[in-house]
């Protein structure tokens, strides 16, 4: 079994499975001289072709708005927090490993646009000096191995990450960062080493598979397939959904999504305030203001367990959740940060109607507001 002939990675092979006329094959030829394209046969298959505006078609297919040049490439201050090439420690407790940049299918709303399908700089060169540093910083009891796709690697590779870390005595638990369960489920129902080896070192630290489901129609019986066996291994499956325009952004479907999600045993972790990378932000980012109202009113069709999930945005200053609305003003809370005297600050801000992000000069002075943009 070779799970990589499940891609399609050219508009020759996009072709069989999508018609396309010469005026939009010519634009998917610009938009991906830029910014790759790879997708999975599996998750073309769950386009509805009679939609125009598919949810899932628009998560997978290059489109106009990609040329956009509104946002930043990194959105959240990736390049100040890195330690070492492919190691960032943003937050005293956890360690991120940039482990390739490369997936199965590249998410047109991806906020690592900059590096994911393109740039090997900033991914893991030598994980045994990233070892050294985790073990040398026992304030970090968690590691967070990400990409690109941490499950696109190979699996004796993720072995070696799991043998390794697993040994360091200070982390409490690992954590990999993927999509497979979302566009290849097959890679994990068919990859019986991987679930053995899953299994056995999540006996040694408890390991998380952190995913992302942003629509309902994502959840099939193969995903859900997928899901059972990594259940069936001790692993936990925690989502972080990203609100996206014009594919969750309707209250029903992102309390569907949800709902579901706690039906099949996944957690819901967090859903992102969608961030303004470029070729991103133009074609799903919606202002703060209409995400607070789409959140509320999806969290009034759901269950406790459906509703943990906190609505986050991912800022250069930390890890901001998003409260609500009260008095004209977005209500907002330091959820994580790397400066611990910001973490639990509330503060309130009169965002404009269009805004959907905070300024990067933004900062707290004493728990009040000391510069918006």
């Amino acid at each position: 079994m070779d799970w990589r002939q499940d891609l399609i990675t050219t508009v020759e092979e996009l072709k069989t499975y999508i018609p396309m006329t010469d005026e939009e094959q010519m634009l998917f030829q610009d938009i991906t001289s830029k910014h790759p394209f790879c997708t999975t046969k599996y998750y073309l298959s769950l386009i509805d072709r009679e939609d125009a505006n598919d949810p899932i078609k628009k998560m997978q297919i290059p489109s106009f708005g990609e040329k956009s040049e509104e946002g930043a490439f990194d959105t959240s201050g990736e390049s100040e927090n890195t330690k070492m090439q492919g190691l960032q420690h943003k937050y005293k407790t956890t360690a991120l490993l940039l482990a390739t940049n490369s997936c199965a299918m590249y998410c047109r709303h991806c906020f690592r646009k900059r590096l994911v399908g393109l740039s090997n700089k900033e991914v893991l060169s030598n994980f045994e000096h990233a070892v050294e540093y985790i073990k040398k910083h026992t304030e970090i009891n968690n590691i967070l191995i990400t990409g690109g796709d941490s499950f696109f690697l190979s699996t004796e590779i993720l072995e070696v990450f799991m043998e390794k870390l697993s040994k360091i005595e200070h982390i409490d638990f690992i954590r990999f960062g993927t999509r497979l369960p979302v566009v290849l489920p097959d890679r994990i129902i068919q990859d019986e080493r991987l679930i053995n080896s899953l299994r056995h070192y999540s006996k040694m630290k408890q390991i998380y598979i952190v995913t992302q489901f942003n629509h309902p129609r994502e959840l099939t019986d193969k995903a859900i397939e997928g899901i059972n066996k990594l259940k069936d291994a001790g692993i936990i499956i925690n989502n972080q959904t990203v609100l996206l325009k014009g594919v969750n952004d309707k209250p029903e479907t992102l309390a569907k999504l949800m709902n579901d999600l706690v039906k099949y045993g996944v957690n819901p972790y967090y859903v992102f305030q969608c961030r303004p990378v470029k070729g991103v932000k133009h074609s799903f980012q919606l202002p703060i203001s209409k995400g607070v109202k789409i959140v509320e009113e999806a969290k009034k069709q759901l269950s406790g367990h459906s509703k943990r999930f906190k609505f986050i945005m991912s800022h250069k200053t930390g890890k901001i959740e998003i409260l609500g609305e009260y008095n004209k003003e977005i209500l907002f809370k330091y959820h994580q940060s790397p400066i611990e005297s910001n973490m639990g600050t509330i503060f309130g801000v009169k965002l404009g109607e269009k805004q959907g992000w905070l300024d990067d000069n933004f900062s707290l002075d004493k728990g009040d507001l000391k510069k918006i943009g």
